[in-house]
């Protein structure tokens, strides 16, 4: 890819972004947050997250 490409890449999706409505910006940056995994989960596997929420279900009751 040539470094004339990859700036009309750029340019067009700032362009793209900009011209989307102040409230759909902050609605797929919401959706886009929501989709992402817990930071235990992400981090350090299934396991660990299983761990927290045992301790966390065992110390609420």
């Amino acid at each position: 890819m040539k470094s004339n490409d990859y700036v009309k890449y750029l340019t067009q999706t700032v362009v793209k972004y900009i011209d989307q409505p102040k409230d759909e910006r902050k609605r797929h940056r919401i959706e886009k947050k929501d989709m992402k995994e817990p930071f235990l989960f992400r981090w350090f596997g299934m396991l660990s997250y299983l761990f927290y929420l045992g301790m966390r279900r065992k110390k609420h009751k």
